[in-house]
């Protein structure tokens, strides 16, 4: 994708001489990586996957944005205990919420007064929510992008395939067989729309006994690395089931910045680490990984 001149973003002369088209391809250039996360199913734990990726980045040290389009049922606020509508500036951008320094949140749940209220729209209004929260929301100059999509494969991850096609999709699963059928189709998906695959993880991929730390596998285990590896799609890592999580989503207060350690922590960071790794080959493998834009 074609660098821009920040500048040029940013000039309120230059963006309302630009359409909305040329304003995603302006602020999506000063992005890095853009990974979007999804599943073929839901209740996979697809949106605490993309809220640990994103938090797992950002305590790595690098600048994070995290856009929740699941316009129907968006969690990711509640998960990080995010309130309040967002704020917009004078020349009209919307202002992310800033959860950590480097790590920005978007969702629709923070444009809604009534956030019990049910969103109904139909496909061209979703597309141009989307286009919306990336062409007018004051991302600046970000290393990753993580896009939190509703499961399927429907209409929301066919706008993030048209709307940024050199995203990078990290597709969850579980390990019960009802799940990875599922997710195989999220993978055809991508494949016919042309959205790279960076990887799966397979999410609550057993538990790890609070008592005696002995590994009890709830729906067995194994069955994403399997499907990976039959797929031809890299395999990122397997996330044991914790309830610490469950509980630090409902209370807003994620378990990774905890300060105890747990087999579910460091899966995730070494999950993050995977993804790190695995982008700096494709970036070798292309003649170098790209450069940021960040000064």
């Amino acid at each position: 994708m074609k660098t821009c001149d920040s500048k040029s973003c940013d000039s309120c002369s230059s963006k309302e001489k630009m359409s909305r088209e040329e304003l995603v391809r302006c602020k999506m250039s000063r992005i890095r990586e853009k990974l979007i996360v999804m599943s073929g199913k839901g209740g996979v734990g697809k949106s605490s996957v993309a809220v640990y990726l994103a938090l797992a980045l950002a305590l790595k040290g690098h600048r994070v944005g995290l856009l929740d389009i699941d316009l129907h049922g968006p969690s990711i606020p509640k998960m990080l205990g995010i309130q309040g509508i967002l704020d917009i500036t004078p020349d009209k951008e919307i202002i992310p919420h800033q959860y950590r320094p480097n790590l920005r949140v978007v969702s629709i749940e923070s444009m809604l007064e009534d956030t019990d209220s049910a969103v109904i729209w139909r496909g061209p209004l979703k597309h141009g929510v989307i286009q919306q929260f990336l062409a007018e929301c004051k991302w600046d100059d970000l290393d990753f992008l993580v896009v939190d999509c509703p499961p399927g494969t429907g209409d929301e991850p066919l706008s993030i395939a048209k709307l940024i096609p050199d995203a990078r999709a990290v597709i969850v699963t579980t390990p019960q067989e009802v799940a990875l059928a599922d997710v195989r189709k999220s993978i055809n998906f991508c494949r016919k729309v042309g959205l790279e695959i960076l990887g799966m993880v397979e999410n609550m991929s057993g538990l790890f006994c609070p008592h005696c730390q002995e590994f009890i596998p709830i729906f067995r285990t194994g069955g994403g690395r399997k499907t990976a590896t039959d797929m031809n799609v890299p395999f990122l890592g397997a996330l044991p089931f914790d309830p610490a999580v469950v509980e630090g989503g409902d209370l807003g207060k994620p378990v990774l910045e905890a300060g105890t350690d747990s087999a579910f922590k460091g899966a995730v960071m070494d999950f993050a680490g995977e993804v790190l790794k695995r982008l700096g080959s494709l970036g070798e493998s292309a003649g170098g990984i790209r450069e940021s834009t960040i000064h």
